[in-house]
């Protein structure tokens, strides 16, 4: 390798965890980086990996992990080597994260370091040796909540014209629609957002999804939910296109080039769930403790159909998890549940002999 090949960067930044002689230039074309997004099947999955790449490319070169100027993009993935990896779990480790946190960037570190093998910008023999980290293994209490009917009540009534007498806007009925949606269907906010008008079948009162790993399924929901749904379609139109589109200010759907209506990003669903909890927080001060997420409607979804007596794996199969132990993970019914069947416990009314004791 010449001198030309190597990039100007400073000998041993501090914090840093790779020297100035082991920096190679990023060939644009063969870029594991680049390969990696690439390969990823939702745009809320790339987000979520090169955000952790670009962290974990600041944390080996001794960078702030907010500096916008620092990305994965530019790093050499291909210079690293066990030495570098097992060091670079060690200051993951010491950023305070939590052990899933950490983990995720860990993945995103074996996948980059396996594209680069496919490159063949690294042996097999090092890329294998560089990503055989130990996962952190800690044992918490499970993220996420509940999310009680009266909680959902209250950010329904917000999807509503604050005046009387006048109509709903375009976005109360839409953001009714998908708030409703999520609630009773369990389906993932990416799966949301990727629905067309085709893919709702109201005889059916069934969404068809296309989940991970390129699965389809048909996500069914109540009559309540099948009429908001069929509100919000009188108000969007019958065009081809996006079923949940990104609204202007006007309420006209925006539309792609050909005029269809366009797809939200996960993003804007999860700024609705905002702007709605903002609104809810004025009829009710103690919603803003309670914390929401998108991903919360499943996990209440899950919980859900559990409390009503489905078994684990018709739950499994309406979720589209690959197994019943990952739909048993996302469980969050409210520790009610569980102290409840605890007090079904008695003690006996008086102490017992051991059968076969002496009297």
């Amino acid at each position: 390798m010449t001198t030309a090949d190597r990039l100007p960067v400073p000998a041993a930044p501090a914090g840093g965890l790779l020297a100035a002689d082991d920096v190679v230039r990023v060939d644009p074309i063969r870029n594991p980086y680049r390969t990696y997004l690439d390969n990823l099947k939702s745009s809320e999955s790339r987000r979520a990996m090169r955000g952790c790449l670009d962290r974990l490319a600041r944390i080996i070169q001794g960078a702030p992990l907010d500096d916008p100027t620092v990305s994965g993009e530019a790093f050499p993935w291909q210079a690293l080597r066990y030495e570098h990896t097992s060091r670079l779990r060690a200051k993951l480790l010491e950023q305070g994260w939590s052990a899933a946190y950490v983990n995720k960037h860990l993945v995103a570190l074996r996948r980059v370091l396996k594209e680069a093998w496919r490159l063949e910008l690294i042996p097999l023999e090092d890329a294998q040796r560089a990503g055989d980290l130990a996962p952190e293994r800690v044992s918490r209490l499970p993220a996420g909540r509940h999310i009680e009917p009266g909680l959902l009540g209250i950010l329904l009534s917000v999807c509503a014209n604050p005046n009387p007498g006048e109509p709903d806007t375009p976005a109360d009925v839409r953001d009714r629609a998908i708030l409703a949606t999520l609630y009773t269907s369990g389906i993932r906010r990416e799966e949301l957002v990727t629905t067309t008008l085709n893919d709702w079948t109201p005889d059916e009162q069934a969404l068809r999804v296309l989940g991970k790993g390129n699965k389809e399924r048909l996500a069914y929901v109540p009559a309540d939910t099948a009429a908001l749904i069929g509100a919000w379609i009188s108000v969007r139109g019958r065009t081809p296109g996006a079923l949940f589109p990104p609204l202007r200010k006007g309420g006209r759907a925006r539309t792609t080039p050909d005029g269809r209506p366009a797809h939200m990003t996960g993003q804007a669903v999860r700024k609705i769930l905002i702007k709605r909890v903002a609104q809810a927080a004025k009829l009710d001060p103690t919603v803003l403790d309670k914390r929401i997420a998108p991903h919360d409607f499943r996990r209440t979804f899950i919980g859900e159909l559990l409390d009503a007596g489905v078994d684990l794996a018709t739950a499994q199969a309406l979720v589209g998890h690959s197994t019943p132990a990952t739909t048993a993970r996302y469980d969050r019914r409210p520790e009610r549940t569980r102290r409840d069947a605890v007090q079904r416990l008695r003690l006996p009314s008086r102490a017992q002999p051991l059968p076969g004791a002496d009297q």
